[in-house]
């Protein structure tokens, strides 16, 4: 079954931030990030749980489609 317009920008974002989100990673796991500050490492911790729920609810979103 083909995706309603909403449907595909649903399924772009994801993939939009998907990419962000392994960017975000490598970052973290990269040597400037300890080089930060506590409070920036905090701040870059709590976008990433963040941007995990988030990817978590277009994940749930998608599935739903199927239903």
């Amino acid at each position: 079954m083909p995706l309603q317009p909403y449907q595909q920008r649903v399924v772009e974002e994801k993939g939009e931030l998907e990419k962000r989100l392994a960017a975000l990673n490598l970052f973290i796991d990269g040597h400037v990030y300890s080089e930060l500050d506590e409070a920036e490492r905090s701040r870059l911790r709590q976008q990433r749980y963040y941007m995990n729920g988030y990817f978590q609810v277009l994940v749930e979103r998608i599935d739903a489609f199927a239903e």
